[in-house]
């Protein structure tokens, strides 16, 4: 007999929250891969014949929360280019992926943006390009860790209606640009000490 779908809208045991993340983009773009480095050796994946998927359950704590995660992968099916709309009921983030040495594949994105937003429009998403070079693998797994931790965050924001994730996003935002604009003033500081340098160089030449 095969395996049904969770209920994801339905409320959890105790204090505990269930969140469905999809993930979308090509086929052979690494989207399994790509799940597997961020849970290592703590996923429990699962077989949905129903749908031709893959489904991956992580457990852990979002503001003091239990929170129980279903990362779904199409298992190889969105080579068909239309994914069954099961695919996206009551999903509640979801991950964009892209092969980063095949161009089309990132152009596509906005192919499976305009399907996904057909079903599950306001859902947060997040971009992840993959099969960086080798030399990189170890600084990918670190951001990788971080996307998949603020996917999660942003899927239970969504479930729970709350603002906090893009609140606490617009603040990182503002850092980056405050952070941003003191290193240009920077660089335009040393810019015009290394012209006055430059001037007075001149002048004592002559």
């Amino acid at each position: 007999m095969a395996n049904v779908a969770p209920d994801y809208d339905k409320a959890g045991d105790g204090e505990d929250v269930k969140v469905k993340v999809i993930c979308l983009g090509d086929s052979a773009v690494g989207k399994s891969k790509l799940v597997e480095r961020f849970l290592m050796d703590g996923y429990k994946p699962q077989q949905l014949s129903t749908f031709a998927l893959t489904l991956f359950n992580y457990e852990t704590e979002v503001n003091n929360q239990k929170v129980s995660v279903d990362f779904w992968d199409t298992a190889g099916q969105e080579r068909f280019n239309n994914m069954h709309p099961s695919y996206y009921h009551q999903a509640h983030a979801c991950i964009l992926v892209f092969d980063s040495t095949r161009k089309v594949t990132y152009k596509n994105l906005s192919n499976w943006l305009k399907e996904l937003q057909e079903y599950r429009p306001e859902i947060p998403c997040l971009v992840a390009g993959n099969k960086i070079d080798d030399v990189l693998q170890m600084f990918m797994y670190v951001t990788d860790v971080y996307m998949f931790k603020d996917a999660i965050r942003a899927a239970v924001a969504y479930k729970s209606d709350s603002t906090d994730f893009m609140d606490e996003i617009m603040r990182e935002l503002e850092n980056f640009e405050l952070e941003t604009e003191q290193k240009d003033s920077g660089l335009e500081s040393e810019g015009n000490s290394e012209d006055k340098e430059e001037g007075n160089k001149d002048k004592t030449d002559s």
